[in-house]
Protein backbone atom coordinates (compact mmCIF):
# COMPACT_ATOMS: atom_id res chain seq x y z
CA UNK A 1 0.00 0.00 0.00
CA UNK A 2 1.26 3.53 -0.54
CA UNK A 3 0.24 6.73 0.90
CA UNK A 4 -2.37 8.66 -1.80
CA UNK A 5 -4.85 11.35 -2.01
CA UNK A 6 -8.02 10.47 -2.56
CA UNK A 7 -10.77 11.29 -4.85
CA UNK A 8 -13.70 13.69 -4.29
CA UNK A 9 -15.95 10.46 -4.40
CA UNK A 10 -13.73 8.06 -2.15
CA UNK A 11 -14.00 9.35 1.74
CA UNK A 12 -10.84 7.24 2.70
CA UNK A 13 -7.26 7.87 3.91
CA UNK A 14 -4.72 6.00 5.02
CA UNK A 15 -2.14 5.94 7.81
CA UNK A 16 0.78 4.61 9.29
CA UNK A 17 0.79 1.98 12.23
CA UNK A 18 3.75 2.28 14.46
CA UNK A 19 5.44 1.27 17.06
CA UNK A 20 6.99 2.89 19.89
CA UNK A 21 9.91 0.49 21.68
CA UNK A 22 11.95 1.58 24.62
CA UNK A 23 16.07 1.64 24.44
CA UNK A 24 18.33 1.45 26.98
CA UNK A 25 21.57 1.81 26.91
CA UNK A 26 23.81 -0.74 28.38
CA UNK A 27 24.64 -0.30 32.04
CA UNK A 28 23.03 2.73 32.76
CA UNK A 29 19.90 3.11 35.73
CA UNK A 30 16.38 3.30 33.93
CA UNK A 31 14.30 5.26 36.15
CA UNK A 32 11.07 5.22 34.29
CA UNK A 33 10.49 1.26 34.95
CA UNK A 34 10.77 0.57 31.54
CA UNK A 35 13.08 -2.45 29.98
CA UNK A 36 14.97 -2.66 26.97
CA UNK A 37 12.25 -3.98 23.91
CA UNK A 38 9.09 -2.83 26.23
CA UNK A 39 6.93 -1.16 23.68
CA UNK A 40 3.35 -0.81 22.63
CA UNK A 41 1.62 -0.12 18.75
CA UNK A 42 -0.56 2.29 17.35
CA UNK A 43 -3.33 1.48 14.93
CA UNK A 44 -5.56 4.52 14.01
CA UNK A 45 -6.23 5.84 17.28
CA UNK A 46 -5.80 2.41 19.11
CA UNK A 47 -3.22 1.72 21.31
CA UNK A 48 -1.77 -1.63 22.37
CA UNK A 49 -0.10 -2.56 24.69
CA UNK A 50 1.40 -6.80 24.83
CA UNK A 51 -0.09 -8.71 27.66
CA UNK A 52 1.27 -8.00 31.21
CA UNK A 53 3.56 -5.04 30.37
CA UNK A 54 3.40 -1.72 31.20
CA UNK A 55 4.36 1.63 30.02
CA UNK A 56 5.03 4.63 32.30
CA UNK A 57 2.54 7.48 31.98
CA UNK A 58 5.23 9.54 31.68
CA UNK A 59 7.20 8.38 28.70
CA UNK A 60 3.86 7.83 27.18
CA UNK A 61 3.43 11.67 27.93
CA UNK A 62 6.39 12.54 25.91
CA UNK A 63 5.72 10.43 22.76
CA UNK A 64 2.06 10.86 22.47
CA UNK A 65 2.06 14.80 20.87
CA UNK A 66 4.56 13.30 18.00
CA UNK A 67 2.38 10.02 17.17
CA UNK A 68 -0.40 11.83 15.20
CA UNK A 69 2.29 13.75 12.93
CA UNK A 70 4.09 10.33 12.61
CA UNK A 71 0.87 8.67 11.60
CA UNK A 72 0.70 10.62 8.44
CA UNK A 73 2.94 11.53 5.32
CA UNK A 74 5.58 13.94 5.68
CA UNK A 75 7.99 15.76 3.72
CA UNK A 76 11.29 13.67 3.00
CA UNK A 77 13.26 16.84 4.31
CA UNK A 78 10.80 17.55 7.13
CA UNK A 79 12.11 16.28 10.82
CA UNK A 80 9.30 14.32 11.38
CA UNK A 81 10.52 11.66 8.44
CA UNK A 82 13.62 11.24 10.34
CA UNK A 83 13.54 12.04 13.82
CA UNK A 84 12.75 9.00 15.36
CA UNK A 85 14.01 8.64 18.84
CA UNK A 86 12.40 10.67 21.78
CA UNK A 87 13.68 10.76 25.55
CA UNK A 88 12.47 9.95 28.16
CA UNK A 89 11.15 12.76 30.00
CA UNK A 90 13.18 12.02 33.39
CA UNK A 91 16.26 14.19 32.80
CA UNK A 92 18.17 11.30 35.61
CA UNK A 93 17.21 8.67 33.04
CA UNK A 94 19.42 7.72 30.11
CA UNK A 95 16.36 5.37 28.37
CA UNK A 96 15.14 6.63 24.74
CA UNK A 97 11.28 6.06 23.14
CA UNK A 98 11.95 4.67 18.87
CA UNK A 99 8.61 5.39 17.04
CA UNK A 100 8.80 3.37 14.08
CA UNK A 101 6.12 2.95 11.28
CA UNK A 102 5.47 0.14 10.70
CA UNK A 103 2.55 -0.50 8.04
CA UNK A 104 0.04 0.99 6.33
CA UNK A 105 -3.61 1.19 7.40
CA UNK A 106 -6.65 2.24 5.01
CA UNK A 107 -9.79 4.07 7.11
CA UNK A 108 -13.20 5.66 6.09
CA UNK A 109 -13.54 9.42 6.79
CA UNK A 110 -17.74 8.03 7.12
CA UNK A 111 -16.53 5.08 10.24
CA UNK A 112 -14.37 7.90 12.11
CA UNK A 113 -16.58 10.81 12.28
CA UNK A 114 -20.05 12.43 12.05
CA UNK A 115 -18.75 15.33 10.69
CA UNK A 116 -19.54 15.34 7.00
CA UNK A 117 -16.53 16.21 4.95
CA UNK A 118 -16.72 19.55 2.51
CA UNK A 119 -18.52 19.83 -0.37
Amino acid sequence: MSLNTTSIKDDSFELYDLRVEVICPPNERIMCGAKEGDHFTLQGEMLYLPPNQGFSIYSLSAVLPLLAAKQRVTDPNDWMSTDAEIACPDPNCKSRLRIERTGVRRFSHADVTVVPRPK
